[in-house]
């Protein structure tokens, strides 16, 4: 059995499942014993009031713990860690600390290290960590999986700057949108366009849809962050009978016709998905938004043929993307009613890949 390490900065038994859970699981299932290192965790985390907390995450540093067969999770726990979204002054005061990141002690973490076969490394902190990892094991495969553009997070500059350092070190650059490919491909050859996978199984086979038989028109939304609540309180106005799902760490809203889940477990909210009639990637405007282009929720609503709602800002190239200007009421009702009587049946399921198929490319055993 080969063995991967996953360096992220999620937690594995957090309710949050993002790619690199997806990708975890898909490297079992593929024959790899997985590590799944948590890092950018620290005692810093604690005035964010950190969702890892809740899982207390922190008494597990720096201990291997066998979860599964073919399933260690492992957590950093340090001091501290280079902070996104820094005032200016405070980033650069704090700069010859957040430098020292990469040094700190990994408590039993050198024989798993040097055992791997495969490393894969999330845009996090973790990049301060390639070159020691690489001093302690120069054979293994060493992969890229930018989940996020390090600009848009506004991570600290030792963070960027340790991307900018390690980058052609990297076997394969994997990236999930045009916009990403567009900012790396010109700093290494390794730059490959791999979109996010979905779990095809559980789309395929949702379930009875959890609407019922009522005649509603259904639109759902599932984030964690960035929701554009002016835009869900507008179109809630405009359309009283049409119901609004949100799932996520949002706090509920006032209109009747909204309905807030929370966060519930990932399969739990396919069905809500697939048996939609309308998506909701309505998000505010963040730095460099046009990563979101081809965000997890764009795939899975492209999947399930649904057609969504997307800011202009974003300028989606997807067939089912129906743009609105943020705050424009008449935009805001004309996107809403063009997606709700667009044709599914049109909308191409080409070239999404499974998480199987993502994570064999990351492994190095499908070209893509």
């Amino acid at each position: 059995m080969k063995n991967a390490v996953l360096i992220t900065s999620h937690y594995l038994g957090s309710r949050r499942r993002a790619g690199f859970h997806f990708i975890a699981d898909a490297l079992r299932r593929g024959g790899w014993h997985v590590t799944f290192m948590t890092v950018g965790f620290s005692e810093v985390s604690r005035l964010k009031r950190e969702h890892r907390f809740d899982y207390r995450a922190d008494r597990e540093a720096g201990r291997l713990i066998t979860l599964a067969p073919g399933l260690d999770s492992y957590v950093w726990f340090t001091p501290f860690h280079p902070v996104n979204r820094l005032p200016a002054p405070i980033a650069w005061a704090a700069t010859p600390v957040f430098a020292r990141y990469g040094s700190l002690p990994l408590p039993n973490a050198n024989g798993f290290i040097r055992e791997a076969d495969l490393f894969v490394f999330e845009s996090t902190a973790g990049l301060m960590l390639v070159d020691r990892f690489r001093a302690l094991n120069p054979q293994a495969r060493l992969v890229y999986r930018v989940s996020d553009d390090l600009r848009a997070l506004r991570a600290h500059s030792v963070v960027r700057d340790a991307e900018q350092r390690v980058l052609p070190q990297f076997d394969l650059v994997s990236v999930p949108s045009q916009a990403i490919f567009d900012i790396l491909s010109p700093l290494s050859p390794k730059v490959r366009l791999q979109h996010h996978g979905i779990d095809k199984a559980a789309f395929d086979v949702p379930g009875p849809s959890p609407y019922g038989e009522r005649n509603t028109t259904n639109a759902v939304f599932v984030g964690i962050a960035n929701l554009d609540r002016e835009f869900l309180a507008v179109a809630a106005e405009l359309h009283p009978g049409w119901r609004f799902h949100v799932f996520g760490p949002f706090a509920a809203m006032g209109p009747p016709n909204i309905v807030s889940h929370g966060e519930l477990p990932f399969g739990d909210t396919v069905p809500f998905i697939v048996h939609a009639d309308v998506g909701l990637a309505a998000v505010t405007r963040i730095p460099n938004a046009e990563v979101l282009s081809d965000s997890l929720k764009v795939i899975q609503f492209t999947y399930a043929r649904l057609p969504f709602v997307v800011p202009d800002f974003i300028r989606s190239a997807r067939q089912n993307a129906i743009p609105y200007v943020p705050g424009d009421r008449q935009s805001i009702r004309g996107a809403l009613e063009q997606a709700a009587t667009f044709d599914r049946s049109t909308i191409s399921r080409d070239g999404i890949l499974s998480w199987d198929e993502l994570a064999a490319a990351l492994a190095g055993d499908l070209v893509i």
